[in-house]
């Protein structure tokens, strides 16, 4: 079984933009429930299908593969709870860690969030001027809920 330790953080300022390239990412919900999600997801010139489990803190099962680009499109258009996730990610190196930090689309506009995935819970990182509070054990931040409540209806 595949393990995912993330912890999620809000952003401030703009100082983050410099510092990767933005890949546009269209992604999808066959499954959005709290027990499990299963999503499509086209990132760039890549497409996966990801299958997560319930989160226990910031830990939850997690098995990604690579699917056709065609398989994706078709899934994300007439598959997938709507309305679609759209955002654009950077990866940004500091210190030993890569975070991934998404600046959201559409209805979801206006909120940046950062993520760090870890090897433990407990592992200590170093945490970058632009990061700001963390929101790990906030429901409301999970793509998959965001589908469901908007940032923009908050």
């Amino acid at each position: 079984m595949g393990v995912e330790i993330e912890r999620k953080f809000l952003v401030q300022g703009d100082a983050w933009k410099t510092l990767g390239e933005p890949v546009f990412f269209r992604q999808g919900y066959l499954s959005s429930q709290k027990e499990r999600t299963v999503r499509v997801r086209i990132e760039g010139d890549r497409a996966v299908i990801t299958i997560k489990g319930k989160s226990v803190g910031a830990t939850r099962g997690e098995w990604e593969y690579p699917i056709p680009m065609q398989d994706a499109a078709e899934l994300l258009d007439g598959l997938c709870e709507q309305p679609l996730i759209e955002k654009y990610r950077r990866k940004i190196t500091n210190g030993a860690h890569v975070w991934e930090v998404d600046e959201f689309l559409g209805a979801n506009a206006g909120l940046v969030v950062a993520e760090i995935e870890l090897g433990a819970e407990d592992e200590a990182f170093d945490q970058p001027e632009w990061v700001a509070d963390e929101v790990t054990d906030d429901a409301r931040y999970y793509n998959s809920n965001l589908i469901k409540q908007p940032f923009s209806g908050w």
